[in-house]
């Protein structure tokens, strides 16, 4: 996707009546499945008939039906998370049966519908990729980079002292990180090179 993602500002919910049936669909910012778990374990209703959800953390993503007919739920939800543009996100629909069917369509449209119609109304925060840099550092210039961290919007993660300087790791966003290569190698006279880690 070219387009930068979003995550959520903060929970949301939305609740609708779609043919006798309420939905509540419940949605936050995640950053681990752990997370994502624990959201749906404390707001799930366990009278209600269905608490379907779907999760989407970059890469990894996953999502249940819990009881609904397969692919008419927790699907859609993802889908939706993934068409508004969200990462970093997991939303719990909850219905409570109100006696008419809904057919694997109507089921479907409701469980995506509602779970879209949350997050289009949601405050969204960017999400700024950031990449993890490591690199050495003769003391002198110690004191300057660190003085100039900010520019680059970078915050140090570890650093460890040796005879002749420092060992440093740095997370940035990524579209700053060749600035700070050349900057470091201006400011070293190309004696430190930066190391993206994987």
């Amino acid at each position: 996707m070219n387009t930068p993602l979003s995550t959520l500002a903060q929970a949301v919910s939305i609740s609708e009546e779609i043919k006798k049936s309420r939905f509540l669909c419940q949605a936050a910012p995640v950053a681990t499945a752990e997370a994502a778990l624990e959201f749906l374990a404390q707001i799930s209703d366990p009278q209600a008939t269905h608490n379907c959800w779907a999760y989407r953390i970059g890469q990894h993503y996953r999502f249940s039906d819990d009881g609904e007919p397969v692919g008419t739920a927790g699907k859609p939800m993802l889908q939706a998370i993934d068409g508004q543009g969200f990462d970093q996100v997991v939303a719990v629909v909850t219905r409570w049966y109100g006696g008419i069917k809904l057919g694997a369509g109507g089921l479907m449209r409701a469980y995506g519908g509602v779970t879209a119609q949350c997050l289009r109304l949601a405050a969204r925060t960017p999400l700024v990729r950031k990449s993890e840099v490591e690199f050495d550092l003769p003391f002198a210039q110690l004191a300057l980079l660190k003085s100039r961290l900010s520019e680059f919007d970078a915050d140090c993660l570890a650093e460890a002292f040796g005879a002749d300087g420092a060992a440093l790791r740095l997370a940035l966003p990524d579209a700053r990180v060749d600035a700070l290569a050349a900057w470091l190698a201006d400011l070293t006279r190309g004696r430190t090179v930066l190391r993206r880690r994987e």
